[in-house]
């Protein structure tokens, strides 16, 4: 659910004037577009139920695969895992995957709730179900923060978090069976550094992984809005191009490390880290896991507060035990994320709804 950032240097420049600013928007599309299709993403919140899917679809997941599924029968709302959106290479036994339904299914519940629709989330296995009933609308602190929130993959401010504020991140993330640590001292946020930047190192010599990034990466707006997913190379802070081009950019110049030294300069302009571990390494727990890290998203926005998942010492399993006893468990660590004061970014693309309903 973490991914990287590309050097495209003075390339892109020299590609643009060469094609022109005509050519090169029509190649391309605008970020002016891009903003109004983003606004019609996050439009508030209706009563139709497929309002309520379209919520739960602002959930972070994995490469923006958006590997999930609706259903709806009668006062029953259902996720189930999509396998044909999986991500093997970062993610081989499917953790992020199902960590992305728990993540939906906190939306779910906020949005159902708001839109009159109370009830509860159950997990049966790999599958989600969010039963509710009928009821007058119920204002939530956290359904705007579903619109607002975003992966951040940026330079924070440094700035501390106050006390209160991080006491509130925990009881919003508290979910039996998941739990957090909050990393603040500086000492140990430096040994996570050294093990995302180890992580990173190992994945960027990785062939199947460089191929499944490339493939998900959409490099101008033209791009993002036709598929509706994928890694906008915009929101991580890149300038738009032709996908000939940022293929080719991807491949020459996508550095180790440079990536490292960007890692290491944004971990440690971050007010802090979270790391969430459950109590089981199973699809139902990592879907809890999803619940716990969406519900710590939530306040964080609501917080203006930004976060950014930094996830390789998780997908590079060699590091897990060492992050483990970094934090002082015995537990395989789930998901990495660091947060702090910061800017805001465009936001990724999503799917239509009709995309994602069963049929």
């Amino acid at each position: 659910m973490n991914r990287r950032t590309m050097l495209l240097g003075a390339g892109g420049a020299i590609a643009a004037a060469s094609l022109g600013v005509a050519s090169w928007r029509a190649t391309t599309g605008t970020m002016q577009d891009y903003e109004a299709y983003s606004a019609r993403l996050r439009a508030p919140l209706s009563q139709d139920i497929l309002d309520v899917i379209r919520y739960a679809t602002l959930a972070p997941n994995s490469h923006n695969t958006q590997p999930w599924r609706f259903g709806v029968t009668g006062d029953v709302i259902e996720i189930r895992p999509d396998l044909s959106r999986r991500t093997p290479a970062v993610d081989p036994d499917d953790h992020h995957l199902f960590v992305s339904l728990g993540c939906a299914a906190t939306n779910l519940a906020v949005a159902a709730a708001a839109s009159g629709r109370p009830g509860e989330v159950a997990i049966d296995g790999q599958t989600v179900q969010y039963g509710f009933t009928k009821a007058p609308l119920r204002d939530d602190p956290l359904l705007g923060a579903i619109t607002r929130r975003q992966s951040t993959r940026a330079d924070y401010d440094g700035r501390p978090v106050p006390t209160s504020d991080l006491a509130a991140l925990r009881a919003a993330a508290a979910m039996p069976g998941v739990d957090l640590a909050i990393i603040t001292d500086p000492a140990k946020v430096a040994a996570v550094r050294d093990l995302v930047i180890a992580g990173n190192d190992v994945q960027m010599r990785d062939a199947a992984f460089m191929r499944e990034l490339k493939g998900w990466i959409r490099f101008n707006p033209r791009s993002a809005m036709a598929m509706g997913d994928g890694l906008f190379a915009a929101a991580s802070g890149n300038p738009s191009l032709p996908t000939a081009l940022g293929g080719f950019a991807f491949d020459r110049l996508f550095d180790a490390s440079a990536e490292n030294d960007k890692y290491a300069r944004q971990i440690t302009s971050s007010a802090g880290i979270a790391v969430f571990t459950a109590e089981q390494a199973d699809p139902a727990h990592w879907i809890k896991v999803g619940q716990a890290c969406q519900r710590f998203a939530l306040e964080a926005t609501r917080l203006e507060l930004k976060l950014a998942f930094i996830n390789q010492p998780v997908e590079v399993a060699a590091l897990r035990p060492e992050l483990s006893r970094l934090i002082g468990t015995a537990r395989r660590p789930d998901l990495v994320l660091r947060f702090g004061y910061g800017p805001a970014l465009p936001y990724a693309p999503r799917r239509p709804v009709a995309d994602v309903l069963s049929s």
